[in-house]
């Protein structure tokens, strides 16, 4: 007679682990997660005895703690992504179809679900070229989002720095402990994405109110590197300013002692050598009887200096009442960076940037074709 094996019940599988949370990371969350916390299974696990009456007196038995997944979900292994070397030029789609048991509609799928990356960067474009050698892999999950960024675009990014257009209102980096919005956290989250250990390093700032580019480093080397050399690596930095009322001259160049209130504010000592050295050179692009638009060349870079300077020759601007103006149409500060022309830290080749002027700016000039002489 055959004798039936009777069930001796299941055990977790060796190398499975316990479910997790699979919600996508946010730009705001921190590197690592954890799985959920259950109190329930907590108070379950602390029940490793129970006792049973006998005749005999009570014997006490073992059982097992309950595992602390969440809810009753399954156990789920974690598939390591299918590689694939390339040995020969190829477009990526075609060899994708060769590869994977499936249709063409269903590879295009994957691909636009981020399963698919070349040497490890992720890739969407169905024509991509292969080189011989490169690894395609293929994840069972969709990469994750990359968070959207606020107030910033990044004009440029490589292994030691990354470039931003800021616009007006964000803040470059918190002064203090606060949970402000900035684009050094921001740029941060963005960073550690791909390695929780990456950084980023402020090399100089824009006020809250100023828009334009801005300049990160990626490692403290590169940061200290573009400070302690700034005026030999720095070729060019142009800002556009629209200042209230018309400025006489075509252009002109203001210099200065600056220096610094106990309210912070910044202004310009009448005596030689008192503070520190600020030189501003301007050029007048349009005007009319309440404004004009400037564009500005700093040669030194000290705090608040073309506010300063603006309001020292009687043409604050637009919008700044901490400096003088009494205009408030802008809705903003006007003052943007335009331009940012540096050598690289370490290719050593020119790099320049360039935005358009903010449409704001122009508004007061509209209907006029050319620049006021």
């Amino acid at each position: 007679m055959n004798k039936r094996k009777r069930s001796t019940g299941s055990s977790p599988a060796k190398g499975k682990s316990y479910g997790a949370s699979s919600k996508p990371r946010s730009g705001r969350s921190n590197a690592s997660s954890s799985g959920t916390y259950s109190p329930r299974s907590e108070d379950a696990a602390k029940k490793v005895s129970t006792s049973h009456s006998s005749g005999k007196g009570t014997k006490t038995t073992k059982t097992a703690a309950l595992s602390k997944r969440p809810g009753n979900a399954p156990y789920r292994k974690s598939e390591p992504p299918r590689q694939y070397k390339v040995s020969e030029p190829d477009e990526l789609l075609n060899f994708l179809l060769k590869h994977v048991k499936s249709g063409r509609n269903a590879v295009k799928s994957i691909l636009g679900r981020g399963q698919v990356s070349i040497d490890e960067k992720v890739v969407t474009k169905f024509n991509e070229p292969l080189l011989p050698g490169q690894i395609v892999s293929i994840s069972k999950e969709g990469a994750v989002a990359a968070p959207s960024l606020t107030g910033i675009n990044i004009l440029h990014e490589d292994d030691d720095i990354i470039v931003i257009r800021k616009e007006a209102g964000l803040l470059s980096i918190a002064a203090d402990k606060s949970d402000d919005l900035t684009a050094y956290r921001q740029l941060m989250a963005h960073v550690r994405r791909s390695n929780p250990l990456n950084r980023v390093f402020i090399v100089h700032r824009l006020d809250r109110d100023t828009s334009g580019v801005m300049m990160f480093a990626k490692s403290e080397e590169v940061q200290q590197q573009l400070q302690h050399n700034w005026k030999e690596n720095v070729q060019d930095r142009v800002y556009v300013a629209l200042v209230e009322g018309k400025v006489a001259q075509e252009e002109g160049t203001i210099s200065s002692w600056l220096k610094e209130t106990k309210t912070l504010k910044m202004y310009s000592s009448s005596r030689p050598n008192d503070g520190q050295h600020a030189v501003t050179h301007y050029k007048r692009l349009k005007a009319n009887r309440e404004f004009s638009l400037l564009e500005v060349r700093l040669e030194t870079g000290r705090k608040n200096q073309i506010r300063v300077h603006m309001e020292d020759i009687g043409h604050p601007i637009a919008g700044d009442r901490k400096y003088g103006a009494r205009t408030r149409d802008l809705g903003r500060l006007g003052l943007h960076a335009r331009l940012l022309s540096f050598i690289h830290p370490t290719t050593g080749k020119l790099m320049t940037f360039e935005t358009d002027i903010p449409k704001p700016f122009l508004y007061p000039f509209r209907g006029e074709t050319t620049s006021a002489q």
